[in-house]
């Protein structure tokens, strides 16, 4: 006695759920690999060659390289984009830079002012002290 009326088929579903968001093709991989590649590779090169006179403008050009690197990241790797369906990642993503400029911030004007809070470090100027 079975039961079989010929939609053995009927049972049988595609399980492929489409969340909505944008998932990475190979060309999109390739692409943020090789931009971070060179956006790696020529922060190096000016360090090593010495390119640049100053330390300090050095330091300027890589932390400017930093950054376009970590959009490059978040757009090709991470798929961040300004899309109505990604508002809750751009959210954490703002939420994420404030509290890191507030811990950066904090930590250095912590240690800027740290010189002035010791205590003197010869047994002359602790013998002065009150």
């Amino acid at each position: 006695m079975s039961a079989d009326n010929g939609h053995q088929d009927d049972h049988h579903h595609d399980h492929h759920e489409d969340d909505g968001a944008s998932h990475g093709t190979f060309r999109g991989y390739v692409t943020g690999f090789l931009l971070s590649v060179v956006l790696t590779a020529i922060p190096f090169w000016l360090v090593m060659g010495k390119v640049l006179d100053k330390p300090s403008t050095t330091a300027l050009v890589i932390l400017g390289f930093a950054a376009v690197q970590i959009v490059v990241h978040m757009v090709y790797f991470l798929h961040m984009n300004a899309r109505s369906e990604g508002g809750w990642t751009m959210l954490a993503l703002i939420f994420t830079f404030v509290l890191v400029v507030i811990t950066l911030s904090g930590s250095l004007w912590v240690m800027y002012h740290l010189n002035h809070n010791m205590m003197p470090a010869s047994a002359h100027d602790m013998r002065n002290m009150p």
